[in-house]
């Protein structure tokens, strides 16, 4: 069975493949968007959630190819700021910002809250689209903020993150270990093994 992924993005792609490969022992071909669509079409994300997001993206990509179809929004949810920034992370300090800028923004927010008062999490949500039905799996990787950067690995706001039982960012992690723990790696994990029992 052929499955689409919402993305063009071939990192993602690889470790999607080998998770899926990992748990169904190759039942799926995956193929991300360049491979089934001749021009470039983009989902623009404003959803008020990352289950919007997602859904938003399965939906239009499963309805430009005809293939069932799986996208995902992800969010850094921090406690000390209500759960910003969220559906919000791409775009924290602007439309046009770029990573530090969003990283400068929230260390400024949280500058001088004791390590108790900095818990947050990163958070996954997928969605898997085929035309009639939509299904939610998550994925939950909890953590603090640090009050400064730390790594040059990884992007986002993995330079101020440091998992849970770890005294690493993800930035100072490489990526093999960072995708063990990771909410994106926990989240493609429980998609695959919805689509073992799906298939089953």
């Amino acid at each position: 069975m052929i499955l689409l992924l919402g993305s063009n993005n071939k990192h993602k792609a690889s470790e999607v493949r080998q998770i899926l490969d990992e748990v169904l022992k190759s039942q799926y071909t995956l193929k991300i968007l360049s491979e089934v669509l001749d021009e470039f079409h983009d989902v623009v994300e404003d959803g008020e959630t990352l289950e919007e997001n997602a859904y938003k993206k399965a939906k239009e990509y499963f309805e430009l190819a005809k293939i069932p179809c799986f996208a995902d929004d992800t969010g850094l949810e921090i406690d000390a700021l209500n759960g910003l920034p969220g559906v919000k992370s791409a775009r924290f300090a602007g439309e046009d910002c770029i990573d530090k800028n969003n990283r400068t923004k929230v260390l400024q927010l949280m500058d001088g809250l004791p390590e108790e008062q900095r818990t947050a999490r990163f958070r996954t949500v997928i969605c898997y689209f085929d035309g009639a039905n939509a299904k939610y799996v998550e994925g939950i990787c909890s953590g603090r903020i640090i009050s400064e950067e730390r790594g040059t690995n990884g992007f986002g706001y993995d330079s101020i993150f440091v998992p849970e039982g770890y005294e690493r960012t993800f930035a100072e992690m490489q990526a093999e270990e960072k995708n063990a723990i990771s909410h994106r790696g926990k989240a493609i994990r429980n998609f695959a093994k919805w689509l073992k029992t799906k298939k089953d």
